[in-house]
């Protein structure tokens, strides 16, 4: 090719492996994506290819490169996004968007620009609204977040709350008691910590309630200080819930609403109390509304393609 540049770029600081995948499969996802001749020698990077081609994959390598660097294993997703949407700005290596929890070897950080807007909703206002489809990172950079004050002593407990509506009025008759009766509904919010902290931490967290997760209808009549509140799948939380919950907001407390408006399974659209709060709570100054798409998506690329299939045939 007579126009063919060879640009090289440093690796120096990112682990080899977490950076190319498993037999340079990250490398050979860059080619097909970009169309450049990728070669790792050392600590140099060489891409080959047009002008074009090379700026466009110097753009994804260096998004390959900063989360390597922060101990992230580098996945063909994330190529495939970083092609699409570019790295998620140079923000990746700003301090306060990192977020480091004691007893994990690696450190939490946005993907991409809506998980940095994200971030910085919660770092700056007391109530922040997160709204998006699945695969998002709404509720896992939340619960990062929430461990992350706690284990800072910037609050003294943790609170996890869902809305139990898959089950109806009949929770009473499901089998066991009171908390194997909505465990299936918060499972997910246990995995998300669990994720976050050694288990027999989590345990002692929840033994102790450090850390209390809970039906959204258990937070009636309590006022909540010194709390980092997360109140998940929001969309199917009533107009009375969603008052009654943010009603609760007490002194030194931080509280995050997630929710995909797609996913509502009340009776009524117009029930959900996230519909209504996305309606008469902007421009309140300290509750920010952040929003993510299937450009946010960071889990398997097929997630996406989904979402996207989705929104289309309804605008159809």
């Amino acid at each position: 090719m007579p126009d063919e540049i060879l640009h090289r770029i440093s690796t120096e600081g990112a682990d080899p492996v977490l950076f190319t995948g498993v037999n340079d499969a990250n490398l050979f996802e860059l080619t097909r994506s970009t169309g450049v001749r990728a070669t790792l020698r050392g600590d140099t990077l060489t891409l080959g290819g047009s002008l074009e081609q090379v700026e466009r994959a110097t753009s994804v390598v260096q998004g390959m490169l900063d989360l390597a660097r922060m101990g992230e294993s580098v996945t063909l997703e994330d190529v495939a996004r970083l092609f699409v949407s570019g790295p998620a700005a140079d923000a990746l290596g700003t301090g306060e968007q990192k977020i480091v929890l004691p007893g994990l070897r690696r450190v939490i950080a946005p993907k991409t620009p809506g998980q940095r807007e994200y971030l910085a909703a919660i770092a700056t206002n007391d109530v922040v609204v997160g709204i998006g489809p699945a695969g998002t990172g709404k509720t896992y950079l939340a619960v990062a977040k929430a461990v992350e004050a706690l284990a800072r002593k910037r609050v003294r407990r943790i609170i996890l709350a869902r809305p139990a509506v898959e089950a109806g009025e009949s929770l009473g008759f499901l089998p066991g008691d009171i908390q194997a009766k909505v465990d299936p509904y918060l499972r997910p919010l246990y995995d998300a910590l669990e994720d976050m902290m050694p288990q027999d931490r989590v345990q002692k967290a929840l033994e102790s309630r450090i850390i209390e997760i809970a039906p959204l209808a258990y937070m009636r009549g309590r006022t909540l200080a010194d709390a980092f509140i997360i109140l998940d799948e929001a969309q199917n939380a009533t107009v009375a819930q969603m008052k009654m919950f943010l009603t609760r907001l007490g002194v030194n407390s931080k509280v995050v609403v997630t929710g995909d408006k797609t996913q509502i399974d009340l009776p009524r659209r117009e029930e959900s109390g996230l519909i209504q709060i996305e309606r008469i709570l902007p421009g309140v100054d300290g509750i920010g509304f952040c929003y993510l798409d299937e450009t946010d998506v960071v889990r398997h690329r097929l997630v996406r393609e989904i979402i996207k299939a989705y929104a289309e045939d309804q605008h159809g």
